[in-house]
């Protein structure tokens, strides 16, 4: 009994230590995704450029499955349990994410596309509005993948098809369909349409194919999915860098004989009188029934309108570092093309190498660019020049300005080289002059995001019909169910409602294979799983419904008595598995979403006080920040560095702590002489920033409690597969005797 006693001490000890141990790891990671989401809100990288995702927090469960499916860090983490938007700017459309979300509780969409006048007017068939037969396609639509390219160009080519076949009186003599530009998204429209034997041509400005991926640096890798191209099919790999996937694309445009015409540079289009269109390029003018846009949305290089811009050493890509060494460079931009520039120059031998940036942090690079570019700046092969900007180039020379607070200080850097890598200016003017609306008024108005819900009441419409019907059968054979165990041999229905034979065995049969259905889920789910096919929300729903499916099943094979045998105590283990299961699918989301909805309150009190703050003089400001550094210290120790228990036995003091603090904070402004309108603006945003910090912590500390549910539903789980394998050997071997649970 010592011993036993001694050995439960040690483990319950040891398990608290864990648990105490995990959530203060837990609490750490939450601390710092909410911090960066403070500082992407305030540097305005929290909202991607295009598109974007949103969380229904109604319906998030906190799996993590969108953080592990997304190819891009730190867009998503974990807050209070559910998935939040941490970094909105490195987000790059992959939408795989909204893809694996078991419960559909993500959408990508374009940010802020109401007010935007960058995003063309085009319909679900990706025609312009207003511009029958211009279509638009690729990197020109907001949409800035490869593989969404490929798809739009292969939408055009068939829905351009799916129109000549239809019209069969057009004219001959002039071309289906004109295809602008070669890059991904002409190249796929190109081959769909020589797939269904249409007359075209592809008109490309450069000499070679691509598009903006050519224009890539040297070994960039450009593409991370897979891909089916027309005419091809599914590429061989999901990875390739800029050179391996230009060369497959001349091999497939050699292969099939593209009419690809080098040297036009679109200069836009007209209507005939006839309803044809005219594309003019610098070289001539081409007729077709269609066109498609395939253009990117950089256009024309970004310049920085300063003097010297013009000398011959000044460079606006970088297509091959690896033929600069020796020299002094200046690399201009924030970006990743500016970053992934200045790192393959300075790993190039003698290279000097420096890059400006107008902001006092990068915040729209790809994590592993940010992984590297810290690497490169601790090993001394770079260095970087925050909030600075290019005054003056020279031949030997380029003169930037450096912020520093009121005082703005000069630099002069002996240079050899400039990169300006700012970006370019999209041909949305030339659009608008072919007839492609930019007008939000023009697009097709899709209905605001709004929070779903758990959908506990449509779960609990099915699981009442099933149950219902269960219930019938039960009340149909009630003669047999309701007759106590050492009746039911004599009744005429034991011999196929008894567990061991009949429907009943095959009951169990039943609930046996849904069960290992139901654990397919876990497979689907595992990132080293080739179990790949079918959407996630798809096996969720599966998981759900075989969960339920296998609990009736097992009900009716134990002849409605489960008894005192492994078999009995997995049917009890499967009751505990479904309850934990609908209270993490259900249920869970609830409290959660609370402590999530106070984080965002806690954002959105913070980011008011920093724009009200922006009509203050030096002084004013100077106390705001103030009141803010000591309110934001008073948050951290008590929404995560104080306990559980902490918090609960300060729940009496803490208001007090607060409005003695505010008290001083108030006093020291009216000492600075800051007007009493701007101190109580001051300290009752801080009143309330408390407030909702306070209340976040105690939610979290809510759903910490609650979210003993996974542990209890996991190893359950894990506990009735045993029993289940117990239960079935034992029938096996031991034959109907366990199978009739007692009922001989």
């Amino acid at each position: 009994m010592s011993w036993t006693l001694l050995s439960g001490v040690v483990f319950l000890l040891g398990l608290a230590l864990f648990a105490q141990l995990s959530r203060r790891h837990e609490l750490r990671r939450m601390r710092r995704s909410v911090t960066e989401r403070d500082h992407a809100i305030r540097q305005g990288r929290a909202v991607a450029q295009l598109a974007h995702p949103i969380v229904d927090l109604s319906r998030c469960l906190g799996c993590g499955t969108c953080i592990q499916a997304c190819p891009e860090d730190q867009v998503l983490e974990l807050v209070h349990g559910q998935a939040m938007v941490v970094n909105g700017a490195s987000c790059k459309g992959h939408a795989v994410c909204e893809a694996e979300c078991p419960v559909d509780a993500i959408t990508v969409t374009i940010s802020n596309a109401e007010d935007r006048k960058d995003i063309p007017a085009i319909d679900e068939q990706l025609e312009a509005i207003g511009s029958p037969g211009v279509f638009l396609a690729g990197e020109i639509t907001a949409h800035a993948l490869i593989k969404t390219a490929v798809r739009h160009g292969s939408q055009v080519g068939n829905e351009v098809a799916r129109r000549c076949e239809a019209d069969q009186d057009r004219d001959p003599r002039i071309l289906d369909l004109i295809v602008v530009g070669a890059g991904p998204a002409g190249l796929a429209c190109s081959l769909e349409a020589k797939r269904h034997g249409l007359s075209f041509v592809t008109l490309e400005q450069e000499q070679g194919l691509g598009g903006t991926v050519a224009k890539y640096p040297r070994r960039k890798l450009v593409m991370t999915q897979p891909v089916e191209m027309p005419l091809h099919g599914k590429l061989s790999k999901t990875e390739f860098t800029k050179e391996e996937l230009i060369e497959l694309w001349q091999e497939i445009a050699s292969k099939h004989n593209l009419p690809i015409e080098h040297g036009q540079t679109f200069a836009g289009l007209e209507r005939t009188k006839s309803g044809s269109l005219v594309v003019y390029t610098q070289e001539g003018t081409f007729e077709a029934h269609n066109v498609c846009l395939a253009l990117g949305r950089r256009g024309i290089p970004q310049k920085l309108d300063t003097s010297g811009e013009d000398l011959p050493k000044v460079a606006y890509s970088l297509m091959d570092a690896h033929s600069y060494s020796d020299r002094k460079i200046l690399v201009v931009g924030g970006g990743d093309s500016a970053v992934e520039a200045a790192l393959g120059l300075a790993e190039q031998p003698g290279n000097e190498v420096t890059l400006s940036y107008r902001q006092d942090s990068f915040f729209r690079i790809r994590s592993k660019n940010r992984e590297r570019l810290e690497s490169s700046l601790a090993a001394d092969r770079l260095q970087v020049l925050y909030n600075s900007q290019v005054e003056s180039i020279s031949p030997q020379s380029v003169q930037l300005s450096l912020a520093n607070g009121d005082r703005p200080e000069t630099m002069t850097l002996p240079n050899d080289e400039v990169f300006v890598m700012v970006g370019g200016i999209p041909p949305f003017e030339l659009l608008e002059r072919s007839g492609v609306s930019f007008d939000s008024e023009h697009r097709p108005k899709s209905g605001p995001l709004v929070e779903q819900g758990t959908g506990l009441t449509q779960a609990l419409l099915i699981g009442f019909g099933i149950s219902l019907l269960v219930l019938v059968w039960a009340l149909v054979n009630s003669d047999y169910y309701l007759l106590p165990g050492n009746e039911r041999p004599a009744h005429p229905k034991h011999a196929w409602l008894r567990p061991g034979l009949g429907v009943g065995l095959w009951l169990g049969v039943g609930a046996c294979t849904l069960i290992v259905l139901n654990l397919l889920y876990l497979l689907r789910r595992a990132s080293w799983s080739k179990l790949n096919f079918g959407s996630l929300q798809l096996w969720m729903t599966s998981h759900v419904a075989t969960g339920i499916f296998a609990f009736l099943c097992a009900l009716l094979h134990s002849a409605m008595t489960p008894q005192d045998t492994p078999g009995g105590h997995a049917f009890w283990a499967m009751a505990v598995v479904c309850v934990t299961g609908a209270i993490g699918r259900y249920l869970y989301a609830y409290v959660p979403r609370a402590a999530n909805g106070r984080e965002l309150e806690l954002a959105e009190v913070k980011a008011k006080m920093a724009q009200i703050s922006e009509d203050w003089n030096q002084e004013e400001r100077h106390y705001q920040n103030h009141v803010c550094e000591e309110v934001t210290a008073l948050i951290e120790t008590k929404q995560w560095g104080a306990s559980f228990f902490g918090r609960l036995l300060g729940l009496v003091g803490v208001q007090r702590h607060l409005n003695r603090t505010l008290h001083r904070l108030g006093e020291e402004g009216r000492a600075q002489g800051v007007e009493a309108t701007q101190i109580k603006d001051a300290l009752g945003f801080a009143r309330r920033a408390h407030r909702m910090a306070l209340m976040a912590a105690h939610y979290e500390d809510l759903r910490g409690i609650l979210g003993t549910w996974r542990y209890l539903h996991r190893w359950v789980a894990a506990l009735l597969v045993l029993l289940i394998a117990v239960h079935v050997f034992n029938a096996l071997v031991y034959g109907n005797v366990v199978f009739d649970g007692g009922n001989r």
